[in-house]
């Protein structure tokens, strides 16, 4: 289990920090792969992907099956079905008075916790991905119409 931070990270990640920061927190000594693309992207083992603004941490992916867990309000943002992980959300921002934000791939978003929760065919299934975006990102038409997609991070 992770922990959210909300706006600031995710677990031992903070916004702002470098790959090699990235990796130190990680515990690794570097990332499993570095991907090509609109951003700087570095995939490290357990599910873990990195995205990076300028050479500092962004965004960070965690895999529907192999990523650590996070949980908001007692709720699994990973591996969780997709209807009800949007439903949750929309639930919880009318419960807390937090902003929703519906992305161009129909992914939801709390913009003000920095949370966007994605769709991922796995098999037959289809499971939540949850992305942990610095508010800069969300803020941003242009990063949000960008931000990475599953297609295009593997």
């Amino acid at each position: 289990m992770t922990e959210l931070r909300t706006g600031a990270g995710v677990g031992p990640l903070q916004f702002g920090m470098s790959p090699a920061e990235v990796a130190d927190a990680l515990l690794v000594s570097g990332p499993r792969e570095r991907v090509g693309g609109p951003y700087e992207q570095e995939d490290f083992p357990d599910g873990v992907k990195a995205f990076y603004d300028a050479g500092r941490l962004a965004c960070v992916a965690l895999d529907a099956v192999t990523g650590p867990q996070v949980f908001l309000s007692g709720f699994p943002l990973a591996g969780s079905d997709p209807e009800q992980g949007h439903q949750f959300l929309l639930d919880h921002a009318a419960e807390h008075g937090n902003c929703v934000l519906y992305t161009p791939d129909e992914s939801v978003s709390l913009t003000e916790l920095g949370i966007l929760l994605r769709s991922r065919r796995v098999g037959e299934a289809h499971l939540t991905r949850p992305l942990f975006v610095k508010e800069e990102w969300l803020d941003s038409q242009h990063f949000r119409d960008h931000l990475p997609l599953e297609d295009a991070s593997g």
